[in-house]
């Protein structure tokens, strides 16, 4: 049972609080209305839930609560919350608690031989990511290598998951400082305890500098991508183009079997307006790709017609961008200044974010909205941390400092979270590992990863 101080309780005032939640039954506590100290946090109101469920269950097993007035959590002491909200404490207070935000064990490090750049948790199957030393690789847990992905001659800066839907092979696309991308086919299911190297099935040429960050279409029949060119490509993923964009064939023989063809590909279309280099790139929609620059500006673009729908300037370098919260609608963005910015388009007339984070102390280099829920999301920084985000507070929900240097990427995995650590001195980064840490249950009954590389 969590303990609650009691030490300035004599001089508190008291308050009449009722607790609701939408949690199922057995987290219901009776409805009437009690009297507690107003000096409690949330430790405290965590603690009175607690015995009044076990007060009716005698087997109930404690378990920590976070706590929401009027749709705001509540991360300072009741009677400092309610003054700082206008709140009259004359009347029955209704506090809504739900399940809260609890970190878990590690697992085992998983190394990789230079700093890792990218990843990508999407698929419930495996993670793919990418490193500095111009190799994929895809994990099925940590420590459990599948595939290693060789052909980039430089460091891979972007990874993306296309297609890995069901059994059999999936399909992903790599992204380089070789200014190409590349994609790959390989088997899921494969389990095999040494990693199977394997080749890219199509090389994508077109942009004439690095190439930062690629995401695919929902469909899967697409992909762009965003670089250091200024320019947006537009490619197809299918093996073989049926538009004339397909290049050339290659085969050829290793240990005298002839390997399957290897086609290049040209960039179907390019989307052209930003005035300095494009850092990301994500395809929500099908119909919509929003992009970041360090020209400051975050873009939406229409797919079919190429034309820039509406821009948002923030005065800032940005690295990263993401969609989400309820119904996709939000843009998250963080760059070269400590503040996670996030904007509401369906608000005409203005371009001021309706939120700012500003706990981390350093550039902003990855932000992700969780996939099932419209309130979470997380952002890494070259200050080292992890931040784990609710909408409902200015605060972090969680943060991870448990890095040695820059954070470069971060993503979640099954509702967990996903991180990656590259270190500004190679020489002591040889050992750059990412581990499997449990971290968040943003909704009900879920348990959260974190992975660290």
């Amino acid at each position: 049972m969590e303990m609650v101080s009691e030490t300035n309780e004599g001089n508190s005032k008291r308050i009449q609080v009722r607790f609701v939640t939408k949690l199922k039954a057995s987290y219901k506590v009776p409805n009437t209305a009690i009297t507690i100290p107003s000096h409690f946090h949330r430790l405290g109101l965590s603690s009175i839930v607690n015995k009044l469920l076990q007060a009716a269950n005698s087997e109930w097993k404690t378990e920590p609560f976070d706590f929401l007035i009027d749709g705001e959590l509540v991360r300072m002491p009741l009677e400092e919350f309610l003054l700082a909200k206008g709140i009259s404490a004359e009347k029955t207070l209704e506090i809504e608690y739900i399940r809260a935000v609890a970190p878990r064990k590690e697992e085992e490090p998983s190394p990789h031989d230079d700093w890792v750049s990218a990843v990508d948790g999407s698929s419930p199957s495996f993670i793919l990511t990418g490193c500095y030393d111009g190799l994929g690789r895809v994990w099925k847990q940590a420590g459990w290598c599948t595939h290693i992905l060789e052909g980039h001659s430089g460091a891979i800066s972007s990874v993306s998951i296309i297609n890995s839907e069901g059994a059999g092979s999936a399909t992903v696309a790599t992204a380089s400082k070789d200014q190409t991308l590349r994609l790959w086919k390989f088997d899921v299911e494969d389990s095999s305890e040494h990693p199977a190297r394997i080749r890219a099935f199509k090389i994508l040429r077109g942009h004439n500098a690095s190439v930062h960050s690629v995401a695919a279409k929902t469909s899967g029949d697409m992909i762009c991508s965003g670089s250091w060119d200024c320019t947006i490509n537009l490619w197809r993923t299918n093996d073989t183009d049926t538009d004339g964009g397909t290049v050339s064939i290659k085969k050829r023989k290793v240990n005298d079997k002839v390997e399957e063809p290897q086609s290049e590909g040209e960039a179907v279309s390019s989307l052209v307006g930003h005035t300095q280099c494009v850092s990301s790139v994500v395809w929500p929609q099908h119909e919509t790709i929003y992009s970041a620059s360090w020209d400051h500006s975050v873009r939406k673009w229409d797919v079919e017609t190429g034309k820039d729908l509406s821009d948002i300037f923030c005065g800032k370098v940005l690295n990263c961008i993401d969609i989400g919260g309820e119904g996709l609608a939000l843009i998250a963005a963080g760059g070269s200044d400590p503040t996670l910015r996030i904007w509401d388009p369906r608000k005409p007339g203005t371009s001021a974010p309706i939120f700012q984070f500003s706990s981390h102390n350093s550039w902003i280099s990855a932000c992700k909205w969780h996939n099932r829920s419209s309130v979470h999301l997380l952002s890494s920084s070259y200050d080292g941390t992890v931040m784990l985000w609710d909408l409902r507070t200015a605060f972090p929900l969680a943060i991870i400092d448990s890095h040695k240097d820059k954070v470069l990427c971060a993503d979640w995995w099954k509702g967990d979270c996903v991180t990656s650590l590259s270190s500004e001195n190679k020489e002591h980064d040889k050992n750059s590992s990412w581990e499997l840490r449990s971290m968040l249950r943003p909704e009900p009954g879920e348990i959260g990863i974190m992975l660290r590389v």
